[in-house]
Parts: C-alpha cells; sequence; structure tokens
C-alpha cells in the first residue's frame, strides 16, 4: 500500500451508506493532488466573464439600449453613446475580474508544481504535487507544506512525534503537536519497510471539519483508532522535524483545506436592497414617461403630423400608430440616463476607500500586539452607520480572558480575603509572577492538611497543559485556555508542581518530593460535558479519579454524603469570579480492568463512538467526592464601560450571550456598565427544573415562546443571556434579524462565536487570546472592544452619511438630466430629438459629474470625529434610515422635477427670437441645446457644493477640473479643426465660440442657476428653523462652542453585590487524546516585527482600568 504502481496505487471509494471511505489497491486510475480555484481560462474569459456581467440587470438593459439604438427607425442618438459608457464599466469590471483570477492561476501553478519526494518503485524520486495521488507514500522535510492529507506514519522524532504550524487553516501561529501510531511508528525511515507495509484505512468522507477526524487503520489483523492527532492536513508546515512520512488519503479538492474555500454567504446591506427596489421603480417609471411620450407622438402624428410630410416624408406603410410604437423604444433610448449604468461601479470605489479608512486608522491600531484594524470585506462599510443590536461575547471580548487565581474554597473554609501579599521565596519551582492573598492558606499545606493537598493535587494532575524546562527551574506552561493555565500555577507556587508528561504517566513535586503517577486514562471535556476527568495511579498504587468542572454539572454527581460541604461550598462561591468545583473517587483494580478494556472498543468503534464513550463516562464520574472550588479572575479590557456607555447614548441595544453562568454575567454586567443601580426593575426570567428539564434558551427558542421571548427582551434596556451554546448565539441572533428588521452586529473572538458572527448583519473578530478562527470569520476586526465605538460613531456613521449623499446626488443630477429630455418633448412634436449634444450625453456621467461626487462621498464630513464621540446622538439618524429612503428618494424626484423645468424653460424662453450683439439670430437648436448643458452642468456643481460639509483641496480640484474639462473639450469639439476631420460626428461647429462670448448667455446661466439653487436654500434654512434634525441641533453648539469641552470627572461607580459568580469552562475537546499520545505543546510563539515602530504614542502607553472586587454587606443594604 505504497509505491507508486498499478498494483499498490490507493483509491477513495465512498461505501454504500455513504459513511467511510475505504482504500484499497486498484488501477492508477484514481483522484489526484491538483487543485483549481481560478474561474477561467484564455478561451472561456471572455464568454464566462460577459455572461456573469449580463446578469447583472442594468448591465443587460444597456445592451439592450445599444441593440434598439442600431435600428434606424428607432434611434435618434448614435449608438456610441450608450456604448461607450457601457464598454468602460464592463471593461473596468473585465479587467479586475482577469486580475484576480490571473493571480489564482499563478498561485494554483506555484503550488501544483511544487516538488515532494513520493515512494515509487521503491524508491524516493520527486514528484510534483499535481501528480501525488491518494495512496501514495511521500516524505516531508522540516519546513516543508504538508501536500495532502496524510495519515502520519512515523517521524525522527521521539515518540514518532511532528510539530506543525496551522496558520493557513485557523490563523494561529503556535505548534501543534501530532503523534503516529505505534505500530507506524516502527516503520521509521526503512524505505524497504515502508515499501512493504500493506493495510486498509476506513474514514470518513471528505469534509471541512478541521477539528475532527474519524477513521481505522486495519493492520496484520488488528484495527486501530484513527483521530484528528494522526492527520497531517494540507496547509499546514513542518516545522522542529527533521522528516516524517505519511500515507495521502485525501488529495486536491477533498482535503479539508479545499473543502473549507467554499462560497460563504454574501452579506448585502440594507442600502444595496432599497437600491435594487428602486431601480426596479425607475424601470417603471420609465416606461411610464415613454408611454405618456409615445401616446403624445401618436396625437400629434394625428393632428399636425399631415402639415408636415412635405417637409418630413413618411416612410411608407409608417402610420400614426405605428410612428407612436417607434417612438415609445426611441424615447427609452432617449431617457435611459435615468437608469445609471455607473452607479454600480461608483459605489463599489466608494466602499473600497471607506474600507482603506480604516485599516489606515492609527486609532484603531493596537501597539502591544502590534495588530490594526482591518476591514476583511468592502461591502458593509455603510451599515456600520446602522446598527441598531449588538451581540457580543463576554470572556476575552469584554474582559481580556487572562485569568489570575484569587481565592478558593476548601472542606468548606475559604480562602483569599486578606489583603496580604505572599512570599513564596520558600518555593524555589514558584513562579515568581504569581500573586495571593492569604497566608494561611499556605500554613495549611505545610501542615499536612490531607484536603488542603488534595486540592492542589487535583489541579496539578487533572488538565491538558504541557510543561516546557529550558534551564532548570525555569519552567513554562502551555495551557490550552488561561483558566487551566492560571490554576497549575496556583498548585505549582503553592507546592504541588507539575514537572512533566509522557503518554503514561505525570510527574509532580509534591513539597519538594518528585512523585511520578501512571495515567490511565483521560476523559476529555467537550461543551455537553462541561467537566474533564483523569484516572491515575500513585506509587503506592492507589487507583483515583480527579474530577473538574462547572458546580452545576459537578453537584449532580456527587455523593450524598457531601450536601452539607455542598451547600457551604456554594455559599463560598458567591463571588464576581469565575468558578470551578474540584471532586475526586477512590476506584479499585477489577472495575478498572473492565472499564479498560470497554474504553477501547468505544474509541475504536466507527459507528457512535462519541455517544459510546459518554454513556461509559457518565457510568464512572457518579458519587464523587467534593474537595472544594476554585475562583479565578478575568479583568475587564480598557475602556469597555465608556465603551458601553457610549454606544447606549447612540440608541444602539447591547445584548451579551454568554456562556458562564447567571451570576457571573450579571456582575460583568454591572462592572461593564450595562446594569446600573438606578436600574430598579431588573429581573430574571428562570425554569422550574422540575417542570422543564431543558434549558431555559433551548425552551424558549422554540417557535411557539420565542416570539414571547423576543417580545420581553426587546421591552428591557439591557438584556443579558448566559448558559448558551454557540447555536443558541445564533439563534438569538436570526431571532432578532427576522422579528426586528433592524440591523444587527455580532463580536466575538473565538471559536465559539463564529456561527454567531456569521448570523449577524456585520460580524466583529477580536484578535484575542482564543486564536484566530472569529478573525477569520469576520467582516471587520481589531485587537479591543473599545475600537467598536470608532468603528461605529465615527467610520459607520461617516461611511453611512457619504453613500446616502451620494445616492441622493447621484440620482438628482440623473433624473434632472433626463427630465429636461421630457419637457423638451412637447416642443419638438415628440419626434424624440435630443436636448444635448451627443458626446455631452456620452461623457456626462463619466467625466464631467464623475469625480466630483466621489470626492464628497470619500471625504466629506458632518462634524470631526472627536464631535461624534461627544455626541453620540448623533449616530441615530442611521438606525432610522433618515438620510436615504423611499420618502427621500421621492423627494429627489421632485427636486429634480422642478431643477428640470427651470433649466429647459429658463433657457428655451431667453433664447427664443434672441439676437447677438450684432443682430445676427442665435436661436437656433446648437445654441439652446449648448446653453441648456452648460446651465445643467453649474447647477449640479453648485448642488454638490451645498451638499458638501468638508472642503479638501481633492473636492476643489475635482469640482473646478470638472468645469475647467467641460469646457476645454466643448471648445476642442465645436471646433474647426474636429468639424473638417470627423464631419458627421461633430456637427456643432463653431456654437461654442459664438454662444458663449455673449453677455446674455452668461446672464442666463447665472439666472437658472440662482432660480435652482436659491429654493433649495430657503427650503434647508426654514427646516432647520422649525424642525432641526439633532445633527443641526449639535451643528449649532459646535458653532457656539470655540473649543471641545472637557469631560466631566466621572465617580467610578460601586455596587454591592451578593450574586453567585459561574464558571464557563474555557476549554475545548480533544486534549484529553493529545496528552495520553504523547504529544507535547513545547514550542514557543514566535514574535512578529512592529507594524508601527513609534512606542511613545498614547496609544501604547495606555494604562489598563482594574476593578477590585466590592465586599459583601448586609441584605438591607441593597438596591430593590
Amino acid at each position: 500500500m505504497c509505491s507508486k504502481s498499478c498494483v499498490y496505487r490507493m483509491r477513495l471509494l465512498l461505501s454504500e451508506a455513504a459513511t467511510c471511505i475505504c482504500y484499497i489497491p486498484v488501477s492508477p486510475l484514481c483522484q489526484n493532488n491538483a487543485i483549481k480555484t481560478s474561474k477561467y481560462n484564455i478561451f472561456t474569459f471572455l464568454p464566462l466573464n460577459l455572461f456573469e456581467q449580463f446578469r447583472r440587470l442594468a448591465n443587460a438593459y444597456f445592451l439592450f439600449l445599444m441593440m434598439l439604438q442600431v435600428i434606424p427607425q428607432v434611434s435618434s442618438l448614435s449608438w456610441f453613446t450608450t456604448a461607450v459608457p457601457l464598454i468602460l464599466v464592463l471593461s473596468i469590471t473585465a479587467v479586475k475580474d482577469a486580475s484576480d483570477d490571473i493571480n489564482r492561476h499563478k498561485s494554483d501553478k506555484q503550488v501544483n508544481n511544487r516538488r515532494v519526494d513520493v515512494l515509487i518503485d521503491g524508491q524516493l524520486k520527486k514528484e510534483k504535487w499535481m501528480n501525488v495521488q491518494v495512496g501514495d507514500i511521500i516524505k516531508l522535510e522540516n519546513n516543508e507544506f504538508v501536500t495532502a492529507d496524510l495519515l502520519l506514519l512515523s517521524s525522527s522524532e521521539p515518540l514518532n512525534l511532528v510539530y506543525v504550524e496551522t496558520a493557513e487553516l485557523d490563523g494561529e501561529t503556535n505548534l501543534k503537536v501530532k503523534q503516529a501510531l505505534t505500530v507506524t511508528g516502527e516503520l521509521g525511515d526503512n524505505i524497504d519497510v515502508l515499501a512493504s507495509f500493506n493495510g486498509e484505512v476506513r474514514g470518513e468522507p471528505p469534509n471541512n471539519r478541521l477539528d475532527k477526524f474519524k477513521g481505522i487503520l486495519s493492520l496484520d489483523g488488528q484495527t486501530y483508532a484513527l483521530d484528528n492527532d494522526k492527520v497531517l492536513l494540507r496547509g499546514c508546515t513542518l516545522r522542529n522535524t527533521e522528516w516524517c512520512f505519511g500515507l495521502v488519503i485525501f488529495g486536491g479538492p477533498d482535503t479539508k483545506l479545499m473543502q473549507n474555500s467554499g462560497k460563504t454567504t454574501f452579506k448585502r446591506t440594507s442600502i444595496d436592497h432599497l437600491m435594487n427596489v428602486l431601480v426596479l421603480c425607475i424601470f417603471g417609471f420609465l416606461a411610464s414617461m415613454c408611454t405618456v411620450l409615445a401616446i403624445g407622438n401618436a396625437i400629434w402624428e394625428y393632428k399636425e403630423g399631415t402639415a408636415f410630410t412635405a417637409f418630413l416624408p413618411r416612410e411608407p406603410g409608417v402610420d400614426s400608430g405605428l410612428s407612436s410604437f417607434l417612438t415609445f423604444w426611441s424615447y427609452v433610448i432617449v431617457l435611459n440616463t435615468v437608469v445609471p449604468i455607473s452607479l454600480y461601479v461608483s459605489v463599489e470605489i466608494i466602499r473600497l476607500g471607506n474600507s482603506f479608512f480604516i485599516d489606515w486608522d492609527r486609532k484603531m491600531y493596537y501597539p502591544k500586539s502590534d495588530t490594526p484594524a482591518q476591514a476583511r470585506t468592502t461591502t458593509l462599510n455603510e451599515e456600520l452607520g446602522q446598527i441598531k443590536y449588538i451581540f457580543s461575547d463576554k470572556t476575552g471580548t469584554l474582559t481580556q480572558n487572562i485569568m489570575t487565581f484569587n481565592k478558593c474554597s476548601i472542606n468548606g473554609k475559604a480562602y483569599g480575603e486578606s489583603e496580604n501579599t505572599l512570599d513564596f521565596s520558600w518555593n524555589r519551582l514558584a513562579d515568581p509572577k504569581f500573586d495571593f492573598h492569604d497566608h494561611s492558606l499556605v500554613e495549611t499545606v505545610k501542615e499536612g492538611n490531607l484536603e488542603a493537598q488534595n486540592f492542589f493535587r487535583l489541579l496539578a494532575l487533572c488538565h491538558t497543559v504541557m510543561p516546557e524546562e529550558k534551564k532548570e527551574g525555569e519552567l513554562f506552561y502551555q495551557a490550552q485556555s488561561p483558566d487551566e493555565g492560571a490554576l497549575v500555577t496556583a498548585a505549582r507556587n503553592f507546592g504541588f508542581v507539575f514537572r512533566q508528561r509522557t503518554p503514561e504517566t505525570i510527574t509532580v513535586v509534591e513539597m519538594g518530593r518528585q512523585v511520578v503517577y501512571e495515567l490511565l486514562a483521560v476523559l476529555d471535556f467537550n461543551n455537553v460535558r462541561k467537566r474533564m476527568s483523569v484516572i491515575v495511579r500513585s506509587p503506592e498504587g492507589k487507583l483515583t479519579l480527579f474530577c473538574k468542572g462547572a458546580d452545576t454539572i459537578i453537584y449532580e454527581r456527587l455523593h450524598s454524603s457531601c450536601n452539607k460541604l455542598k451547600d457551604v461550598t456554594t455559599e463560598h462561591l458567591n463571588v464576581s469570579l469565575r468558578t470551578l468545583v474540584l471532586a475526586y473517587k477512590d476506584l479499585d483494580e477489577s472495575y478498572m480492568e473492565g472499564f479498560k478494556r470497554r474504553h477501547h472498543e468505544a474509541s475504536t468503534a466507527m459507528d457512535g463512538r462519541e455517544e459510546r464513550l459518554d454513556e461509559l463516562y457518565e457510568e464512572i464520574e457518579k458519587d464523587l467526592m467534593l474537595l472544594g472550588a476554585t475562583a479565578v479572575e478575568d479583568k475587564l479590557q480598557d475602556g469597555v464601560p465608556q465603551t458601553i456607555e457610549q454606544l447606549a447614548k447612540a440608541d444602539i441595544k447591547i445584548w451579551v450571550l454568554t456562556g458562564d453562568k447567571q451570576e457571573t454575567a450579571e456582575n460583568i454586567g454591572y462592572s461593564c456598565n450595562m446594569l446600573r443601580e438606578n436600574m430598579k426593575d431588573i429581573f430574571i426570567v428562570a425554569y422550574d427544573p422540575a417542570f422543564l428539564p431543558l434549558h431555559p434558551q433551548a425552551f424558549a427558542l422554540e417557535k411557539d415562546l420565542q416570539l414571547e421571548l423576543l417580545r420581553t427582551a426587546c421591552m428591557c434596556q439591557t438584556v443579558i443571556c448566559c448558559r448558551v451554546t454557540p447555536l443558541q448565539k445564533a439563534q438569538v441572533v436570526q431571532l432578532v434579524k427576522k422579528y426586528k428588521q433592524a440591523v444587527t452586529l455580532a463580536i466575538g473572538d473565538g471559536a465559539n462565536d463564529v456561527s454567531m458572527i456569521k448570523a449577524a448583519h456585520i460580524g466583529v473578530g477580536i484578535s484575542g487570546q482564543e486564536g484566530m478562527q472569529a478573525v477569520l470569520s469576520s467582516d471587520y476586526s481589531f485587537a479591543q472592544f473599545r475600537y467598536l465605538q470608532r468603528l461605529l460613531l465615527v467610520h459607520g456613521r461617516w461611511s453611512y452619511l457619504r453613500m446616502c449623499k451620494f445616492l441622493r446626488y447621484f440620482f438628482y443630477k440623473n433624473f434632472t438630466f433626463t427630465f429636461v429630455h421630457f419637457w423638451y418633448a412637447f416642443f419638438c412634436g415628440f419626434s424624440a430629438q435630443t436636448v444635448y449634444d451627443e458626446w455631452f450625453i456620452t461623457v456626462y456621467n463619466l467625466v464631467y459629474t464623475a469625480l466630483p461626487v466621489l470626492g464628497m462621498s470619500l471625504f466629506d464630513q458632518d462634524v470631526n470625529d472627536r464631535w461624534s464621540f461627544q455626541y453620540p446622538q448623533l449616530y441615530t439618524p442611521g438606525q432610522l434610515n433618515m438620510y436615504f429612503s423611499k420618502k427621500a428618494f421621492v423627494r429627489c424626484m421632485m427636486h429634480s422635477c422642478y431643477s428640470s423645468l427651470i433649466l429647459f424653460f429658463i433657457p428655451w424662453a431667453a433664447i427664443y427670437d434672441t439676437v447677438r450683439d450684432d443682430g445676427k439670430d442665435i436661436a437656433d437648436y446648437q445654441s439652446f441645446a449648448l446653453l441648456a448643458q452648460t446651465c445643467l452642468l453649474f447647477v449640479v456643481s453648485i448642488q454638490l457644493c451645498l451638499d458638501t460639509h468638508y472642503w479638501t483641496a481633492v473636492n476643489q480640484f475635482f469640482i473646478w477640473g470638472s468645469l475647467a474639462a467641460y469646457f476645454a473639450v466643448t471648445f476642442t469639439m465645436y471646433s474647426n479643426g474636429m468639424f473638417f476631420i470627423f464631419t458627421s460626428a461633430f456637427p456643432f461647429i463653431g456654437t461654442a465660440r459664438n454662444s458663449l462670448n455673449q453677455p446674455n448667455i452668461w446672464l442666463t446661466i447665472f439666472l437658472t442657476s440662482l432660480l435652482c439653487i436659491l429654493p433649495v436654500v430657503a427650503f434647508r434654512f426654514i427646516v432647520i428653523l422649525l424642525r432641526p434634525t439633532i445633527n443641526d441641533k449639535k451643528h449649532k453648539v459646535k458653532k457656539i462652542k470655540c473649543a471641545l469641552p472637557a469631560p466631566a470627572p466621572r465617580k467610578p461607580a460601586r455596587r454591592i453585590s451578593t450574586r453567585r459568580s459561574g464558571y464557563a469552562f474555557s476549554h475545548a475537546q480533544g486534549y484529553g487524546d493529545l496528552v495520553t499520545s504523547r504529544k507535547f505543546l513545547l514550542r514557543p510563539l514566535k514574535s512578529r516585527s512592529a507594524l508601527f515602530i513609534q512606542t511613545d504614542s498614547p496609544l501604547a502607553q495606555n494604562q489598563p482600568q482594574h476593578y477590585r472586587t466590592i465586599k459583601e454587606e448586609p441584605e438591607g443594604s441593597q438596591s430593590p
């Protein structure tokens, strides 16, 4: 099952039940390892790309218009008026798509052409990755990428260990440890032995679960269980390992890396949905206008058309009815600018620019971890200015996820209440950074108190921590969770030092004496069990099960003799810390033998493996004896209370969804200013376990109660959901999205927050202590929760304001442009003649008005960032869709209608029967067209100036540059030279120089501009006086105040509480198998160079905020 030949080639086969994968010797025709992430090739690019682009309604519409324009009986415009903008838009998009796909081709080629050593015909030969197939045995060397999903066979390291970096899979840079089976590890690097290797692997079909693999290896009549710790995944990098051999089990698109590269759910903003609706309405409005004008043409042809046949003879067979039909399509062409072809391209440019502003914001940069803010998507920026509900995780999001061991309860006595810091100099292996404040606990341990020593013995044995000792006595613990690290460090300082681990033993230094325990089993943690246990044998031969877990879980499994001790311990748990209960159980040899046999059978089962193991664990983890409880503190991140207070002032509702128990969640709510003493009506929705044996959240999320849950929660100012699972977090978010029709944001830092982040409109990931899974699934990411207020109140509000201004102005200028055609139809016999020059129509949206509106949409600010923080109420208009909605669109149309009336009738009346200074007539069509389009450009430019609040050099350059470009292009196109070269394309010869040198023309331009702009200014002034918005009020305050007022000093809020806290077991499944299978996490994290080298900035000098626990007071002193 190894060498590359017909006889030994392996192939992937699905069983009939599709529950396993078999690898058996077959012909060499099987799945190779080539990958393809590109979409096109040289032959398919043009047709496929055009097909994708014309699936957009606007592009298909303009293609239809261009086809109409080649029909002489229909079109009064040249084909290039539509073709040039359409080709330009298609070309820009095609170039972008081609560039992206070329990069994908280069990446695919680079990866597929990498070389690796493959065992072929008894020899190691270099082979391209793309030619590696399932069943091959390959050799990897240090720092090489893993070629495919491999079953690890052997390695150069002791105990067949390998170290891999999984940054490309989950974003984590710390090294993971994998270990081969002992039976395959004996193969070593002997090529002859590897070539004769023959066995059968059965496993699950290809899937995207990075943390799970279930299979078995059949070899020499024996069956061995395979799990994720025996597998190297494609995308990993081999580190600190000289060599290893592996069997390819999944290749190419079947690897877990490629299975995870599928399409994610595409999120669209509410403005996107509104734009789609408005575009459809515009189509209907366009059809209505064309119908009106077609009916007008039929009436005109019937009454007046016969008088013009001497000058304009009709084509044979064309009557008024057919003329009306053709006129309808002609006006579809003439009025097509109501559907702006450049709208979507402009929107993407604006979003991209605002995304860069988020990436470049140094005020959202965290120097301690060298982490800048990152906009991982460019399509949701304006949605950041419309957030109504925020769903936040607690641990690692609101808190630092850095745990300190503060208190404990041992055999009914509480420790940790003293204020004096202990001296651990008597323990040469103690951690110098560890602090504790109760001297009596040290004395109790030194006196040989059995319960106290068993307490810390359990902490030193029951965990999955990996030790590293670079120098004698200098211990470093690599813990999977901060909780475990804090607890093992506490045991270390109190004289029970976890020193060394092998797959079969744990070495502990107990009060200076080294003791080696035999590790018989690890009963691993998962989200359902919420506990973990170890079974060890002491040097004296005593068998003991040590267990730690959440209080509610452990209390259910205690022996009845512990009831009194349980009540006392429960009283000691009434602190605002994260608690964990410890218990043990003595075992006998005869029971343990049967347990080990049944455990092996369950662990090698292909079907129902997890269920069978859970049954065994439930059986042995009962009748436990209570030892006590631990309490660790997780401090708040800097600025969390202030951030929550600011967001609450912006009328953003914050819901905390946490796995912690009720008391811990409630106390953190007070610490974060979510709950305050002046809240008189704080109540808890609880349930009676005797009548409702389900978790309350799970029951409340059922269809018949979810609306009642939502109705009750929305009446509250603050909502905290505790004891929720990752799935329930997502269900709560979806419930609000579905029934409240509000924009939601979810923020978290761990893998358990991924489902919530994906369910919300916007997901924010915090790069903290729990890896990068949340960041990789998010739309935006940064390092600290406090940056959320800047993301929303500054960047979000600005992005929403800019996008709304852009859309209002964009529709205004296009409708104004188009409505002039509509009014002109009544004066040209509904003949579909255009008002403007064809070249002006072509470049109006692409050149003359494109850059000024982009300048406003990228740089405009109504207030600066300091005032956005000072007045968070400025955020509320976005939640109410005040700046752009269907009503705003109708107002925009009405404004355009008024402007178009002025822009048509004032120039029409001014130029009618008008003569030049020399007495010559200038009342011709070309002069009127030039005057109308010049007036239009001046009016829309002045309107843009009125809409701009924040002026920059870029805005000035774009506006004046566009006007200058207009006159330069106009004089060039209307010159004699262009007429002589392209006579039919440039018929307006001399119009510009003959008209624009007349004073009455400029007077008309001034009058038209004044009549269009003055009512707008007057209307806005009256609205500010009579119905001022929140922005208007704050602008007035800003003008009155010459400087930003200093914030008033606030006294820290103190709260007196007797609420008990809880513990959400911060742990992940799978590490129990790791520590029993010789897997050691011994490699330190690599340092990264700083992004910003300046370390003396205020950001780098931020000091953390410390919150101390308030001691309990008598019950009568508490607020109701």
